[in-house]
């Protein structure tokens, strides 16, 4: 974790340097295309739980919208709705579900079973996939893929679920994030 934060703000750093321009446009399009990647390489597997590195994370991102002149005197929140990201930790969670969604439907090739199963679906509400929560003896488990994605998948709408595409997903749920 701590080697992909350190990387991130490198090349941070190497854009801060090296482009003169501040504007909107070319900042949010280099850190999405050099920065971002190095947080969110395979993030699935090794997400962040503890408070102090989601924050080291958040803090990459938080630096990046200081660099843009269109968002000087702004508060975070801000910067990030007027450049149209959110925050790190809720596109961590945006990659869980588009994870479980592949899982779920086949897109991997990965067996969805070695992760969780299906609930019986005659006896829930909302939509046919949802994912029964394994209990633990451990503390830490529920820091795991297969713990931490359910209540969020569950909590989906069944239109979301039910898309046909991955990138019908994607659009679903981003727009069903943005309607609550």
């Amino acid at each position: 974790m701590l080697h992909a934060v350190k990387c991130a703000n490198r090349t941070l750093g190497l854009i801060k340097r090296t482009i003169k321009s501040r504007s909107k446009d070319v900042i949010v399009k280099l850190y999405k295309a050099l920065v971002r990647p190095k947080l969110e390489y395979c993030v699935q597997a090794w997400r962040p739980f503890l408070k102090r590195d989601i924050n080291s994370m958040e803090r990459v991102q938080r630096r990046a919208t200081k660099m843009i002149t269109e968002c000087k005197g702004q508060n975070y929140e801000s910067r990030l709705k007027i450049l149209g990201l959110i925050s790190v930790e809720e596109r961590q969670t945006r990659g869980d579900l588009i994870q479980v969604f592949k899982l779920v439907k086949g897109f991997d090739n990965l067996d969805y079973r070695e992760f969780f199963q299906l609930a019986d679906h005659s006896r829930t509400r909302g939509h046919r996939f949802k994912i029964t929560k394994v209990r633990s003896k451990l503390e830490i488990r529920r820091n795991f893929f297969s713990q931490r994605v359910v209540n969020k998948w569950n909590e989906l709408p069944q239109y979301v679920v039910e898309a046909e595409s991955l990138n019908a997903f994607k659009n679903r749920l981003d727009s069903y994030w943005e309607s609550i």
